[in-house]
């Protein structure tokens, strides 16, 4: 089988952190984003991937390439010369996609975390005999969404209500699909939305069906919801590899702690924390609901809750560091310091307190 993730732009949501990497490169529970997807497609039976990118793409091959030896997936490019939304790029790849065995592909948004029942999508694909299959995600408040109308018997789309203002439904796209290469006979090569252009006319003749994603899912691509979605993957890993969290007297709920990180003595660490390799935590930090990127260093007495720390960077003795502060790569922050949600940009030294949110050039 074939995929195809929508890698996009710049990553603008994320910055600071993707002014260093494009955006599927930026680390997410101590590996790439985008290798969680690739892990799982390749257990589905995907053994050629092409990501949809216009930007970046020599950087993000080059990155790729040991993961394609390691896992024995093909990965490609098909790069964007304008953005092509997200019907576009299939059109563009029509000549991979669709090689003439009639065989499915799997078709993913870049930002996308979840535990990826891919293999049970396709089931479900093959069962219904339909043009494309969408995985859907129940949500708390629909009228934020386009909802997805469909016979929860059958899984047979009906329509889709974009943000509607009385209930209609609680299920979304969750961004991961199955199509069939019939599918590409309905996309012009534009920029083009598979979500309102595309989706839209195969459920009109009937051959949309969609399938209820178990377990959690998030987009994250934005630090609140990056954030948001460590918690509910850590949570998920504590029911299914509970063997691959920290644990430990300094250790409090769920942690991912990478084995070669060293963890200094009195520290207190967690709830929902990821800390990568290289990294250095001294004695008597506290760490909660936050990312620790490679190669950091926390020095003594530090606290940091709800923010994520890039690469490289210092967090200096007593500093406090909270409200979703995004530290860039390469950051310095002094000892005492404290952040009160600063987005500060790669490679500077922070020697004042940010009381209030705000960027730091």
């Amino acid at each position: 089988m074939k995929a195809l993730i929508l890698v996009g732009g710049f990553g603008t949501r994320l910055r600071p952190l993707t002014l260093s990497v494009p955006k599927p490169l930026v680390d997410f529970a101590n590996k790439p984003m985008i290798l969680h997807q690739i892990e799982a497609l390749k257990a589905a039976g995907t053994t050629e991937v092409v990501l949809a990118i216009n930007y970046q793409p020599e950087l993000m091959l080059g990155f790729l390439r040991e993961f394609e030896a390691q896992l024995g997936v093909k990965i490609i490019c098909s790069q964007e010369t304008e953005p092509m939304g997200t019907a576009g790029p299939l059109a563009l790849a029509r000549e991979i996609l669709d090689d003439g065995s009639g065989d499915p592909f799997f078709v993913l948004n870049s930002d996308v975390i979840s535990e990826y029942p891919l293999k049970d999508m396709l089931e479900f694909h093959k069962a219904h005999n339909a043009e494309a299959t969408i995985m859907v995600t129940k949500v708390e408040e629909p009228s934020k969404y386009g909802v997805v109308v469909y016979n929860e018997q059958t899984g047979n789309v009906d329509r889709f209500v974009e943000k509607p203002q009385i209930f209609v439904g609680n299920k979304i796209n969750a961004g991961i699909y199955i199509c069939q290469p019939a599918i590409l006979d309905r996309i012009e090569l534009r920029p083009t939305s598979i979500e309102k252009e595309v989706f839209p006319k195969v459920a009109a003749d009937g051959k949309l069906f969609c399938m209820e994603l178990p377990g959690f899912w998030m987009d994250v691509g934005q630090p609140k919801d990056y954030i948001t979605g460590l918690q509910l993957y850590l949570e998920s890993l504590r029911k299914r590899f509970p063997e691959r969290l920290a644990n430990g007297a300094h250790v409090t709920g769920n942690v991912l702690i990478d084995s070669t990180a060293e963890i200094g003595e009195g520290c207190l660490i967690g709830p929902d924390v990821s800390i990568g390799p290289g990294c250095h935590i001294e004695p008597g930090v506290r760490l909660s609901r936050c990312t620790i990127l490679r190669g950091v260093r926390v020095k003594k007495h530090a606290c940091i809750t709800g923010s994520i720390i890039g690469w490289h960077s210092t967090v200096g003795q007593w500093a406090r560091v909270e409200n979703m502060t995004v530290l860039g790569e390469d950051v310095h922050m002094s000892d005492e310091v404290y952040s009160n949600g600063g987005v500060v940009l790669p490679h500077k030294e922070i020697k004042a307190s940010i009381l209030s949110p705000q960027i730091i050039m």
